[in-house]
Protein backbone atom coordinates (compact mmCIF):
# COMPACT_ATOMS: atom_id res chain seq x y z
CA UNK A 1 0.00 0.00 0.00
CA UNK A 2 1.33 3.76 -0.41
CA UNK A 3 0.98 6.26 2.24
CA UNK A 4 -0.20 9.76 1.19
CA UNK A 5 2.63 11.57 1.13
CA UNK A 6 3.79 8.43 -1.53
CA UNK A 7 0.57 8.88 -3.31
CA UNK A 8 0.92 12.54 -3.33
CA UNK A 9 4.67 12.84 -4.44
CA UNK A 10 3.61 9.90 -7.58
CA UNK A 11 1.05 11.92 -8.20
CA UNK A 12 3.38 15.14 -8.76
CA UNK A 13 5.77 12.79 -10.46
CA UNK A 14 3.50 11.49 -13.22
CA UNK A 15 1.76 15.10 -13.24
CA UNK A 16 4.78 15.99 -14.29
CA UNK A 17 5.81 13.26 -16.88
CA UNK A 18 2.29 13.69 -18.61
CA UNK A 19 3.04 17.35 -19.31
CA UNK A 20 6.65 16.57 -20.62
CA UNK A 21 5.66 13.67 -22.77
CA UNK A 22 2.73 15.44 -24.29
CA UNK A 23 4.76 18.17 -25.14
CA UNK A 24 7.58 16.06 -26.63
CA UNK A 25 4.80 14.14 -28.77
CA UNK A 26 3.68 17.27 -29.95
CA UNK A 27 6.64 18.65 -30.95
CA UNK A 28 8.91 15.92 -31.74
CA UNK A 29 7.04 12.35 -32.87
CA UNK A 30 3.93 13.72 -34.35
CA UNK A 31 5.97 14.29 -37.85
CA UNK A 32 8.01 10.58 -36.67
CA UNK A 33 5.05 8.35 -36.16
CA UNK A 34 2.51 7.01 -37.93
CA UNK A 35 -1.14 7.99 -37.60
CA UNK A 36 -2.22 4.68 -35.93
CA UNK A 37 1.20 4.81 -33.26
CA UNK A 38 0.24 9.03 -32.92
CA UNK A 39 -3.00 7.76 -31.37
CA UNK A 40 -1.89 5.17 -29.35
CA UNK A 41 0.80 7.35 -28.26
CA UNK A 42 -2.13 9.89 -27.01
CA UNK A 43 -4.17 7.31 -25.33
CA UNK A 44 -0.91 6.37 -23.19
CA UNK A 45 -1.14 10.51 -22.36
CA UNK A 46 -4.97 10.51 -21.93
CA UNK A 47 -5.19 7.79 -19.43
CA UNK A 48 -1.94 9.00 -17.09
CA UNK A 49 -3.38 12.29 -16.96
CA UNK A 50 -6.59 11.48 -15.91
CA UNK A 51 -5.30 8.77 -13.35
CA UNK A 52 -2.35 11.13 -12.25
CA UNK A 53 -6.01 13.31 -11.10
CA UNK A 54 -7.03 10.09 -9.76
CA UNK A 55 -3.79 9.60 -7.90
CA UNK A 56 -3.85 13.25 -6.30
CA UNK A 57 -7.20 12.48 -5.42
CA UNK A 58 -6.19 9.55 -3.23
CA UNK A 59 -3.06 11.40 -1.91
CA UNK A 60 -5.79 13.88 -0.54
CA UNK A 61 -8.21 11.44 0.42
CA UNK A 62 -5.61 9.73 2.81
CA UNK A 63 -4.71 12.92 4.33
CA UNK A 64 -8.29 13.81 5.26
CA UNK A 65 -9.42 10.14 5.90
CA UNK A 66 -7.29 7.65 6.16
CA UNK A 67 -8.41 4.13 4.44
CA UNK A 68 -6.70 1.10 3.31
CA UNK A 69 -8.99 1.20 0.00
CA UNK A 70 -7.62 4.25 -0.86
CA UNK A 71 -4.46 3.24 -0.44
CA UNK A 72 -5.16 0.23 -2.52
CA UNK A 73 -6.82 2.42 -5.03
CA UNK A 74 -3.24 4.33 -5.07
CA UNK A 75 -1.30 1.53 -5.59
CA UNK A 76 -3.73 0.10 -8.44
CA UNK A 77 -3.41 3.59 -10.35
CA UNK A 78 0.11 3.85 -10.39
CA UNK A 79 0.59 0.21 -11.26
CA UNK A 80 -2.32 1.06 -13.79
CA UNK A 81 -0.10 4.11 -15.05
CA UNK A 82 3.05 1.92 -15.74
CA UNK A 83 1.53 -0.74 -17.52
CA UNK A 84 -0.89 0.83 -19.50
CA UNK A 85 0.21 3.93 -20.41
CA UNK A 86 3.55 2.61 -20.32
CA UNK A 87 3.38 -0.37 -22.31
CA UNK A 88 1.20 2.08 -24.66
CA UNK A 89 4.73 4.46 -24.90
CA UNK A 90 6.77 1.22 -25.64
CA UNK A 91 4.88 0.35 -28.13
CA UNK A 92 4.60 3.42 -30.27
CA UNK A 93 7.78 4.04 -30.08
CA UNK A 94 9.23 0.48 -30.78
CA UNK A 95 6.64 -0.78 -32.58
CA UNK A 96 7.59 -3.99 -30.80
CA UNK A 97 3.67 -5.61 -30.80
CA UNK A 98 4.91 -7.52 -27.61
CA UNK A 99 4.35 -4.48 -25.82
CA UNK A 100 0.51 -5.03 -26.79
CA UNK A 101 -0.72 -7.22 -24.20
CA UNK A 102 0.40 -5.17 -21.45
CA UNK A 103 -1.94 -2.67 -22.35
CA UNK A 104 -5.14 -4.63 -21.03
CA UNK A 105 -3.47 -5.50 -17.42
CA UNK A 106 -2.64 -1.91 -16.93
CA UNK A 107 -6.18 -1.46 -17.92
CA UNK A 108 -7.66 -4.00 -14.74
CA UNK A 109 -5.48 -2.41 -12.93
CA UNK A 110 -7.23 1.14 -13.49
CA UNK A 111 -10.92 -0.92 -13.06
CA UNK A 112 -9.33 -2.52 -9.33
CA UNK A 113 -8.31 1.12 -8.33
CA UNK A 114 -11.89 2.42 -8.80
CA UNK A 115 -13.56 -0.38 -7.64
CA UNK A 116 -11.39 0.18 -4.42
CA UNK A 117 -12.27 4.15 -4.31
CA UNK A 118 -16.00 2.50 -4.70
CA UNK A 119 -14.98 0.73 -1.38
CA UNK A 120 -13.79 3.55 0.64
CA UNK A 121 -16.43 5.94 -0.31
CA UNK A 122 -19.10 3.34 1.23
CA UNK A 123 -17.38 2.21 3.82
CA UNK A 124 -16.60 6.09 4.83
CA UNK A 125 -20.25 6.89 5.15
Amino acid sequence: MLSSRWTLLLAAISGAMTVIFGAFAAHILKTQLSTNMWSVFETGIQYQAWHSLALLACGIWARIMPSKAVSYAALFFALGIVCFSGSLYVLALTGIKWFGPITPIGGVFFIFGWVALIVAAWRSA
